[in-house]
């Protein structure tokens, strides 16, 4: 019988469980009834492990990436973006554009935060950079918090090359979500803007930090001189 290479990826990282990280695992990821989480389920197995399987199993197809995305195990669905990353970086154009699709079409499958924000940036910030961004500007308005999440750490890619429009942009359209982890992305975000260009993130802060949800001022602001940062934190800008 021929086994398939997505049954081999699995079996090779169930092998690589532990039953005790699973447990902190989905503590720490919030898999309570209500909570962001809800419902995923944790082999127990750590990032760098999942990485080594990444380069152990570079050999597989585009679909079988697809395929492994549907996992009900969260770190399946990290091999599965961590190779579509990998794959992207080494990639021709055709083959950039086919992961970007495939990554964009199963979004909500992207669904905690270490999820989006190890392949946002290397998947649809990298393949958007220089192009139209309005995908992005859909997602900052979706009512999944997930693709919300990717609109603005996509961005990352576009920061690191000194471009930050559409990182204001989707900020301001970000400004008044609901979610903490939406504020802390875009707190994220902004203080990765102004570690490289101070002057244009604190402009951008001054006509809005007083309607910003705090947990977002305080990430963005978190590597201010104290003075500054105090004076944002009282109001005195």
């Amino acid at each position: 019988m021929v086994i398939k290479e997505t049954d081999r990826v699995i079996s090779a990282l169930v092998k690589r469980g532990n039953t005790e990280r699973a447990a902190h695992s989905m503590r720490f990821f919030k898999t309570a009834p209500g909570e962001y989480g809800e419902g995923d389920r944790f082999l127990g197995i750590t990032v760098p492990e999942v990485r080594n399987q990444v380069k152990a199993f570079r050999g597989i197809t585009a679909s079988d990436t697809e395929e492994l995305l549907q996992s009900e195990w969260h770190e399946v669905r990290l091999f599965s973006l961590l190779s579509m990353v990998d794959k992207f970086k080494r990639g021709s154009d055709l083959e950039q554009h086919s992961i970007y699709t495939v990554y964009m079409k199963n979004s909500r499958r992207v669904n905690n935060w270490d999820l989006v924000d190890s392949s946002a940036p290397h998947i649809a910030g990298a393949y958007l950079f220089g192009k139209n961004t309005e995908p992005l500007y859909n997602f900052a308005v979706s009512d999944s918090m997930w693709e919300r999440r990717i609109s603005i750490v996509a961005t990352q890619h576009f920061i690191r090359n000194g471009h930050f429009t559409s990182t204001f942009y989707i900020a301001d359209l970000l400004l008044k979500d609901r979610e903490d982890l939406i504020h802390k992305a875009v707190g994220w975000m902004l203080r990765e803007v102004g570690n490289r260009d101070l002057e244009a993130e604190t402009e951008f802060l001054k006509h809005r930090y007083t309607k910003m949800p705090r947990t977002m001022l305080r990430y963005a602001i978190e590597k201010f001189e104290e003075s500054r940062r105090q004076s944002f934190l009282k109001g005195l800008i």
